[in-house]
């Protein structure tokens, strides 16, 4: 057995999103989500939309108490744009949402549980996608910086830890290229604007929180899958590039290298697809700095050189590339099939070492999916039993202490996430939470990885077998 020690103070707990967790009670705006939803609920599995899901609204007591009960000692959420901002021109806020809001993380506080709060979990406002078309439009980024201003000012002296977009690439992939998120449009040149805007949005609300003289930090939680290619041949080498410019660089540069690609620039001019932009806005972004960035990471992307034709009548990143899977890869065969390849985390991990400064940042989400039928019903001692995500997890974790020994930056981790919760168009079919979310009752059952974890978080440490 081999033993495995992570540096001090290092942080573990969970991620999870305002949306996916606390209800769309009492909001004074629905979101996009809430919307879609009512208009299309045959897209999302099993017809089950954000109304209800894990009622964090009204749980939060009991629910930090479980945080507690397992040994977070952090735990990143989202506030609701929605939820909070009660009139969205001017950024004035609602009044029961700043009771709830203070009342949750002053909760978290007080049991030793350090909260990391996300402004922006894919939840565009309803009224301003409906009026300006969300982030496609230069105004929404101000109206997004009024939001961050009004929770910096509400809550900048309780939060350390602020992040201004989780995943920001995904908005542009679902909404704008691959139709899993609404406005489900299919347009290069608007993904590619979209992006920018939001990037734009991301430097406006740092701006505001330098600006405010606060005491913490702030960053992003950016998706960073490295692009791993069938050959060594150089047109497979070349689509791998490719992949890993459109899908990491285009964000990972620009917010953290401070500095656009030229080559992305030269790929869109190519494809008549660059963003309309201005100067002053591109100096916003490259000028602006974070403290800190966050990591999610699930699945290796595997890419080929094309070897069919691109029949798409707009441009996508495929345009360079497709698909590949392993034949010899490792698989879940609880997550669509989905491959399992731990090695990716050290990759990620000196990548930011070597090509970005070393940036303080930690595993922002991890997860192992599973559904019900795979969890398997309460055992007699009560516990359901998900020994495979332990097994699974200590794979990934063994990888980043690899990377840390070798001087990564890394400063914590959160897995996804802490109760099963609703996870957009596919609702509850994936399960990845440390207690079970029973539907019918809202009750909360401990599974065997949280019990895990729990030993991991308060001795800082794991042991697994060594497999030299």
């Amino acid at each position: 057995m081999t033993t495995y020690s992570f540096p001090a103070n290092f942080l573990w707990g969970a991620a999870a999103s305002g949306p996916q967790t606390e209800g769309a009670d009492n909001k004074p705006y629905r979101s996009i989500w809430d919307s879609w939803h009512a208009h299309q609920p045959e897209r999302f599995f099993q017809g089950i939309g954000p109304e209800k899901v894990c009622e964090t609204l009204h749980k939060y007591k009991e629910d930090v108490a479980l945080m507690k009960k397992i040994g977070f000692n952090s735990f990143r959420t989202s506030i609701q744009w929605s939820r909070l901002i009660e009139d969205v021109e001017t950024g004035k806020p609602n009044a029961e949402a700043v009771r709830f809001y203070n009342d949750y993380f002053d909760e978290m506080i007080n049991q030793g549980i350090e909260p990391m709060i996300n402004l922006y979990h894919f939840d565009m406002p309803e009224v301003l996608q409906n009026r300006y078309g969300g982030f496609e439009s230069n105004h929404v980024t101000d109206l997004f910086a009024l939001f961050a201003k009004t929770a910096f000012t509400l809550f900048g002296h309780k939060i350390k830890y602020w992040i201004t977009f989780n995943e920001p690439i995904v908005p542009v992939e679902g909404g704008y290229l691959y139709d899993f998120h609404y406005p489900c449009k299919k347009d290069g040149k608007l993904a590619a604007q979209v992006g920018f805007n939001i990037m734009l949005a991301h430097a406006k609300a740092v701006k505001c929180y330098r600006e405010l003289n606060l005491s913490g930090e702030i960053g992003v939680v950016l998706n960073l899958t490295p692009s791993y290619t069938r050959s060594d041949s150089p047109e497979d080498k070349k689509a791998a590039w490719y992949a890993d410019l459109l899908f990491n660089r285009s964000f990972l540069d620009p917010l953290v290298k401070h500095q656009f690609p030229q080559e992305l620039c030269d790929v869109l001019a190519k494809h008549h697809c660059l963003p309309d932009v201005s100067h002053t806005d591109v100096t916003l972004i490259t000028e602006s700095r974070i403290d800190f960035l966050g990591v999610n990471y699930y699945v290796p992307r595997r890419v080929k050189a094309r070897e069919t034709e691109y029949a798409l009548d707009y441009f996508t990143p495929e345009f360079y590339f497709e698909n590949y899977i392993d034949p010899d890869g490792r698989f879940n065969p609880y997550r669509d099939n989905n491959e399992i390849f731990p090695q990716a985390i050290y990759d990620i991990a000196t990548n930011i070492r070597d090509n970005y400064g070393n940036i303080k940042w930690y595993l922002a989400e991890i997860g192992i999916a599973m559904d019900l039928e795979s969890e398997g019903p309460v055992q007699q001692d009560g516990i359901i039993d998900d020994s495979f995500r332990i097994e699974l997890m200590k794979e990934h974790l063994v990888q980043l202490h690899r990377a840390i020994t070798a001087g990564a930056n890394c400063f914590g981790v959160h897995q996804w996430t802490f109760i099963d919760n609703w996870s957009w168009i596919n609702s509850f079919k994936r399960r990845y939470g440390f207690y079970r979310l029973d539907l019918a009752t809202g009750q909360r059952q401990i599974k065997r990885n949280g019990l895990w974890f729990k030993t991991l978080a308060q001795s800082n440490q794991f042991s697994c077998e060594d497999d030299s």
